[in-house]
């Protein structure tokens, strides 16, 4: 087992992650950009390193900052988190030039399986479903017409290194395709210095069902039940739960063993996540696969009663997985909503700021996973997620009403959240009913 590990991010991942090193007996180094000096993160770690000024570039995605704080803190391995540079195959291959463990998987197939494009051909040569698109890389907006056309309209124009929403457009007709090809196009070149884009047919208002998976050194890969991450907003999720309430056993079933062949294909090890759309007809189709631990992980755990942080950490430390497919059982219904210090209102416009009172909520069956306390200044350079709620019950309909009554507790003063528009949708009849899909919020909330 690993001595000391450092944690390569912030924020509520990073005091996820050096509380479950704490539990295992684990030193944990933190890294900080000069805008995070009075961080969470950086104040509960054992060791905590400045790599650099706040923008990202110059401090959480500088890879000489970080492995050399690694590497003065004579730290053992590194946990990425999610974003930053958790799905950087340069990164994973520079620590293990410096025999550095990276708590995930090989860089090799982080570029096989983070390339979107590289991935659905990997799908398709192992017979898992995808929708329909390209198999070759698209660079250039003729090429793309033309493969458009062949593919057929709606298009989804998606940057093959994206994430996160960014460097994705929908094109429903030949006259739009240009502008959003050149927009996401740029954008990608932007946020992952990538002008590699690929096509794929829009299938109009799915639900996004997502299997996370847990992979050893050793062959043994399991999957622990899928996550409905249907309730989005251009393309970033808003509420995850899990189960998803319209799978039947028999398509979970096969869903469930398609995302474990999916990751056998890609000789996967640890945690990811295979991400798939399905119809109104019930068809799925492979979309891509995360090679991290995803934002809402914490559903998951909930109902499985596993700890995938410390899975991680385990496998990455060349254990075998302790159980296999047979012991996971899913137990009750769970549910996330993403906190963001955001304005609805004024179009989801972030707003950074003091947070001069707080008060989560408590009791069984609810879990806050946050960053933030009373007097904390949330800096404007970042993502404007400062929180996630969880709560878990025997049922969806039972868990639907703890979340509203735990989010009617929610107190953050000083920066204005979306705590009251995630309390609209779990109200919504819809909602509740279950009748969701990724077009959702569009439908029902246009004001």
């Amino acid at each position: 087992m690993f001595h000391k590990i450092l944690i390569a991010n912030r924020g509520e991942i990073a005091v996820r992650i050096i509380r479950a090193c704490r539990e295992m007996g684990i030193a944990t180094v933190a890294v900080y950009s000069e805008a995070d000096k009075d961080s969470l993160h950086a104040m509960l770690a054992d060791e905590a390193i400045c790599i650099g000024p706040a923008a990202s570039s110059e401090s959480y995605l500088n890879m000489e900052s970080i492995l050399s704080a690694t590497v003065a803190t004579k730290a053992d391995a590194i946990h990425p988190g999610f974003g930053f540079l958790s799905e950087n195959s340069k990164f994973v291959t520079l620590c293990e030039k410096c025999n550095i463990k990276f708590i995930g998987p090989s860089a090799e197939v982080i570029e096989r399986m983070g390339n979107k494009s590289m991935a659905r051909n990997t799908m398709i040569a192992a017979g898992v479903p995808v929708v329909p698109g390209t198999r070759e890389p698209v660079y250039d907006v003729e090429t793309g017409k033309k493969m458009a056309e062949t593919i057929g309209y709606p298009i989804m124009i998606k940057a093959a290194s994206g994430g996160g929403g960014k460097g994705m457009r929908i094109a429903r007709n030949a006259e739009e395709f240009e502008t959003h090809f050149l927009n996401a196009q740029r954008e990608s070149i932007s946020g992952f210095s990538d002008d590699t884009m690929y096509l794929e047919r829009y299938v109009e208002n799915p639900r996004h069902i997502e299997f996370q998976i847990l992979a050893d050194e050793y062959g043994n890969v399991v999957h622990l039940g899928e996550r409905d991450c249907s309730i989005q907003r251009r393309h970033q999720k808003l509420i995850e739960e899990s189960p998803c309430a319209i799978l039947s056993p028999k398509l979970r079933k096969e869903m469930g063993e398609a995302a474990v062949k999916a990751a056998k294909a890609a000789g996967y090890v640890n945690a990811g996540t295979i991400e798939f759309l399905l119809d109104k007809h019930n068809h799925y189709y492979f979309i891509e696969m995360n090679t991290r631990i995803q934002v809402e992980h914490g559903v998951t755990e909930m109902v499985t009663g596993l700890d995938l942080i410390k899975e991680q950490i385990r496998i990455a430390s060349g254990e075998k997985l302790s159980f296999c497919q047979e012991d996971v059982v899913i137990r009750g219904h769970a549910i996330e909503c993403r906190i963001n210090a955001e304005d609805p209102s004024r179009h989801f416009m972030p707003c950074p700021g003091t947070v001069t009172s707080l008060h989560f909520p408590g009791g069984n069956g609810i879990r806050v996973d946050s960053a933030i306390y009373s007097g904390y200044q949330i800096p404007p350079f970042y993502d404007s997620m400062i929180g996630k709620l969880m709560v878990h019950d025997v049922d969806r309909p039972s868990a639907i009403r703890k979340m509203m009554s735990a989010l009617g507790e929610v107190i953050v003063e000083g920066v204005t959240t979306n705590v009251d528009f995630q309390f609209s949708i779990l109200e919504h009849e819809k909602f509740q009913s279950g009748h969701i899909d990724t077009g959702f919020i569009e439908e029902n909330f246009d004001d």
